[in-house]
């Protein structure tokens, strides 16, 4: 039990060392991917509750 949680322990070291900070373009890219993705599904719901008003109601 304990050298699970040795190995988790290393593992999530290992990763934190490997990552590293994005830069501006990377961030700024990032966001514009995430903001289509949250409107495109707000967007979809917005049809599906449309759609379900004007055909049940």
């Amino acid at each position: 039990m304990i050298t699970k949680i040795k190995e988790a322990l290393a593992s999530y070291k290992r990763v934190l060392i490997i990552a590293r900070k994005p830069d501006k373009e990377e961030l700024i890219k990032t966001a514009k991917i995430c903001l289509i993705g949250i409107g495109l599904i707000g967007f979809i719901g917005f049809i599906i509750y449309s759609l379900s008003i004007l055909f049940l109601a």
